[in-house]
């Protein structure tokens, strides 16, 4: 008899855990290979296998999937030590985000959330509220405003701030860390004086008519004012990488590729990886030409066998982003003529630091989202692709592409990073920004599926939120969580529910040069995997958002059981 597993039971949209005793089975042709194998039945499985999409069982031993068929023939094969009884759940590989940001999740989780605020005077409030409990002269943090949210929509300023934190110095980010907003006293910090007409390289500091600034710092603008808050201690950036993992548990995510990782938060995790109290495999992106970039040109890329902690890869900056009007355009903005976005990365600049990443061996992944930063994305990567190196480099966002740009893609064998929730996010306004011809090269997945170019989804988070389930109901909908609009927006760009699973699931591993170990259920892959309380593959679209995550393992552990 074997010992009680603890088993996840579905009732209605409701679910609760309870304990099975379970029996081990001997027939003739059992493997003896196997000694603790545990068996998973009892409800709908997709594999994402290229072979046979759905199974009615799968079996895994320590932390590799074993067997893949229906529960009597895997009885038969094996010695069955325990089972997991779905009760009628569905299981899916685990949820692979191809572009998230560990750190700055944990952080946003240990700061205010603005995201959602309707107005300023909700901002304020939670500001306040939050800071009741801080130190008297400690910086107040936050993240996650847009004005693109609010009644009027235009950017705020200090003054806003001013009344209610007349001392305490205040920095909040904008919900896509492409623009902060500052008080009066935390502008006093800045390194040098702030009116005037000059402007940051890559960067813009938001002046009135006198040339005052207005307290708004647009991508580089924004070192002015960071460059002052205090430094989180190793300790706290620890416990934000703790409470991220925490959070990617409880979604669903079992993998996820760290798009900026510094040499100080690698050496964390690589801690972390050693104590085995990582939560999520972290497919990590040096931050630029810095200093992890030189570990990885100095000792060769760090490919983890185990797939749990790897570093082969970089992330670069071409451009900034659509709401803040930071987004690089051949041609002025449609609701602001006189602007055309900015390039954090002059194109020279850019091209050198890929070319060096290339030479050393590492996939190079570039941040573009107007139709400039991205050509000039793909004049980088053209000019840094060579024979030995092994590739699969990416454009992460692949937001807005000129209608010539979409083959050059194909023919430079790229793969296109993107973010269902961005298009249901930005859908509002975006075609305001770039007018009605650019926006149909704008969130274009069906487009790139179609001329053959990989898709990789992800989530950007803590841009978006990092419920993988959010973005798979995006991608096949493009719609908001009210059916709006009806039809989807744009929905020639619409994904299949197939294609957005194996988005999120292989296409992500194969991102990552991982599909041999991750991204699928079948023999000889890491047992990574997620319980749902509902079929999202069957059921009506507008009930997806309301599935549940019921367990999420890794390497065959449970990493996440809900209550």
């Amino acid at each position: 008899m074997s010992k009680l597993s603890y088993l996840p039971q579905i009732k209605s949209l409701h679910f609760r855990l309870f304990c099975l005793a379970v029996s081990g089975f001997v027939s003739v042709g059992i493997s003896s290979a196997y000694a603790k194998v545990t068996l998973v039945s009892g409800g709908p499985i997709y594999t994402v296998s290229d072979t046979e999409k759905q199974a009615r069982a799968f079996a895994f031993e320590g932390d590799t999937i074993v067997g893949v068929g229906s529960a009597t023939q895997l009885r038969e094969q094996f010695v069955i030590d325990r089972e997991i009884n779905l009760q009628g759940a569905s299981v899916i590989p685990g949820f692979i985000d191809a572009h998230g940001h560990l750190l700055n999740l944990g952080q946003s989780l240990l700061q205010v959330d603005l995201v959602d605020t309707k107005n300023k005077k909700e901002i304020v409030q939670r500001l306040t509220d939050f800071a009741k409990d801080l130190p008297k002269q400690q910086w107040l943090l936050g993240r996650g405003w847009d004005q693109n949210d609010w009644p009027v929509q235009e950017l705020p300023s200090a003054q806003d701030l001013d009344t209610a934190f007349p001392e305490r110095p205040v920095w909040i980010d904008r919900v896509d860390g492409h623009a902060g907003w500052a008080n009066s006293a935390a502008m006093t910090f800045a390194a040098k004086e702030l009116s005037g007409k000059w402007q940051v390289d890559g960067g813009e500091i938001v002046r009135d008519s006198k040339g005052q600034p207005t307290g708004i710092f647009i991508d580089n603008a924004e070192r002015l004012i960071r460059q002052a808050i205090p430094a989180a201690s190793e300790a706290q950036l620890r416990i934000a990488l703790e409470r991220a993992m925490q959070k990617t548990a409880s979604v669903g995510i079992t993998s996820m590729h760290d798009a900026g990782t510094s040499k100080q938060v690698w050496d964390i995790l690589n801690v972390l990886n050693q104590q085995q109290a990582l939560k999520v495999r972290v497919y990590a992106m040096a931050d630029g030409s810095r200093e992890m970039l030189d570990q990885l040109c100095e000792k060769g890329p760090i490919i983890d066998n185990s797939a749990m902690l790897t570093a082969r890869s970089v992330k670069l900056y071409s451009d900034g982003a659509l709401g803040s009007r930071g987004a690089a355009l051949l041609t002025p903005y449609s609701d602001s003529p006189k602007q055309m976005g900015l390039l954090l990365t002059e194109p020279k600049t850019l091209t050198k630091y890929a070319k060096r990443a290339a030479d050393c061996g590492l996939q190079v992944n570039i941040h573009a989202i107007g139709d400039r930063g991205n050509r000039v994305t793909l004049d980088a990567l053209a000019a840094a692709s060579k024979a030995d190196n092994p590739g699969r480099h990416r454009v992460e966002h692949s937001q807005l592409i000129e209608a010539s740009d979409f083959q050059r893609f194909k023919d430079l064998r790229l793969i296109a990073s993107v973010q269902p929730t961005h298009a249901t996010s930005d859908m509002y306004w975006a075609e305001e920004r770039v007018g009605a011809e650019r926006i149909k090269g704008a969130y274009a997945w069906q487009t790139f599926n179609k001329l053959g170019i990989p898709l990789a989804l992800g989530s950007d988070f803590p841009v978006e939120r990092p419920d993988p389930l959010l973005g798979f109901y995006a991608a096949i909908t493009r719609q908001d969580a009210k059916s709006w609009p009806a039809d989807g927006w744009y929905p020639e760009q619409i994904l299949s529910r197939e294609q957005a699973l194996y988005g999120f699931t292989k296409g992500a591993a194969y991102a990552a040069f991982q599909e041999d170990l991750l991204g699928s259920l079948e023999v000889g892959k890491k047992a990574d995997f997620v319980i749902l309380n509902q079929d999202i593959m069957s059921i009506p679209e507008e009930s997806i958002v309301n599935t549940k995550i019921v367990a999420t393992y890794i390497n065959g552990k449970a990493v996440y059981q809900a209550d």
